[in-house]
């Protein structure tokens, strides 16, 4: 059993121990207690199964889930185990079907999830089969409650969970609305493996403080530099953030006067194609960055004129996955598309700025793994209170975080800051 008051140094969260990145005991607990627990968690897109029978494959942590459409038009969601011996009943990522037939023993359910048809149910020759008490019924695959927000589909396992809107909260729908204003179409996916712990990347879509330090093509070329005007934005229980930043708010000057302690430079690099970093504005606002952090696992970004949503899928303690969707607007011309293709460079596996990303966690997990009982500081805003700010240099949506974390975990000390 835990105890709570020798977890964390501080009330506020700004000491996160590096035992909580390590442990495989808190790891089983994190996926019964959150992904299993009483969070939603995006799935997909309804435009990617636009078609009756259209499916698709994802995770709620390590639990494979399937997405479908039913005949009727209805989307269904449950998870993807065959309820006779547990085994994946659709191994592909997406296609189309009537229904879902388990490789193994050839289980068979519909678009709904209820399990219809059994070979050799009652047996061959009088013998063998089922019990003719068998009841079909009770042995559907596990459904999930469904939500959505524009054309983002959200679930959740849990019968507890609040409703879907309350969990978000106002400028998280808000975003995601803002996102979604249009119709979207899919660009394109991929998707990135990273040898560290899944909370260290849901960490660094919260940092504002690392991403014009580390990413210097993001500093050199002004789509992400802490002297631009923005700030964070959180939900009411501070699980959730918006990082945001406004297009030409700064300059290249005062930009360089303001790095130079830290020994960043911003005239390192050239481009032949400049047009890959230009921003067409496309709304009634001026936001070049908005990246906005779903607790516990998602992430919709724009970057520019590059639209994604990113999954943290965790695949152990040590290793997680990062399965982007790149976007577009259905009545996009070509030559946006084409824009938004080339910013797309930026993300994934081999993008411009995310190899740093990759190897920043993985480097942070290796050197804290031999000290568990070491903690971060994150103090970059301030400590104590958690609440949004209109600056860019700052930690505290990363304390938001942990705070929701410790209370899903039931390792929330006595008079926490929330």
């Amino acid at each position: 059993m835990m105890v709570t008051d020798k977890i964390w140094p501080t009330l506020d969260y700004s000491r996160v121990p590096y035992r909580l990145y390590h442990d495989a005991e808190i790891y089983e607990r994190e996926q019964r207690r959150i992904f299993e627990g009483p969070v939603w968690n995006y799935l997909g897109l309804d435009a990617e199964i636009p078609n009756p029978g259209d499916f698709r494959a994802t995770y709620l942590g390590e639990i494979p889930v399937v997405f479908n459409r039913d005949q009727s038009g209805v989307v269904h969601a449950f998870v993807n185990r065959c309820a006779h011996r547990g085994a994946l009943v659709r191994r592909e990522l997406a296609g189309n079907a009537r229904e879902h037939i388990c490789i193994y023993h050839q289980w068979c359910y519909g678009l709904d999830g209820r399990l219809t048809a059994i070979p050799f149910r009652r047996g061959i020759r009088g013998k063998g089969g089922l019990d003719p008490s068998f009841d079909m019924g009770a042995h559907r695959l596990r459904p999930l409650r469904l939500d959505t927000i524009g054309s983002a589909i959200f679930g959740t396992l849990a019968e507890d969970a609040e409703p879907l809107e309350d969990f978000l909260g106002p400028p998280i729908i808000a975003q995601i609305g803002r996102l979604f204003a249009r119709p979207v179409q899919v660009l394109g996916y991929n998707r990135q493996r990273i040898r560290a712990n899944w909370k260290l990347y849901a960490e660094n879509t919260r940092d504002n403080y690392h991403a014009s330090l580390l990413h210097e093509f993001l500093l050199t070329f002004g789509l992400d530099r802490s002297t631009q005007k923005g700030g964070v934005t959180m939900d009411g229980r501070h699980r959730h953030n918006i990082t945001w930043a406004e297009a030409d708010s700064d300059t290249a000057d005062f930009a360089y006067e303001a790095y130079s302690d830290a020994h960043i430079r911003n005239d390192y690099l050239s481009l032949q194609q400049p047009d890959l970093v230009a921003f067409r504005r496309e709304r009634n606002d001026n936001l070049n960055l908005v990246v906005t952090s779903v607790f516990p696992s998602s992430v919709f970004v724009q970057i520019s004129n590059s639209l994604a949503i990113r999954q943290i899928r965790p695949r152990g303690v040590d290793e997680f996955e990062v399965f982007q969707t790149m976007l577009g607007y259905a009545h996009d011309a070509p030559d946006m598309i084409d824009h938004r293709l080339r910013q797309a460079n930026l993300v994934g596996p081999a993008g411009l700025v995310s190899m740093e990303d990759g190897e920043a966690i993985e480097i942070a997990h290796r050197a804290t793994k031999p000290a568990p009982d070491r903690t971060s500081v994150i103090e970059l805003g301030g400590a104590g209170v958690i609440s949004d700010r209109d600056y860019r240099v700052t930690d505290v949506p990363l304390r938001g975080f942990w705070s929701y974390y410790a209370e899903l975990l039931g390792i929330e000390p006595a008079g926490a800051v929330r």
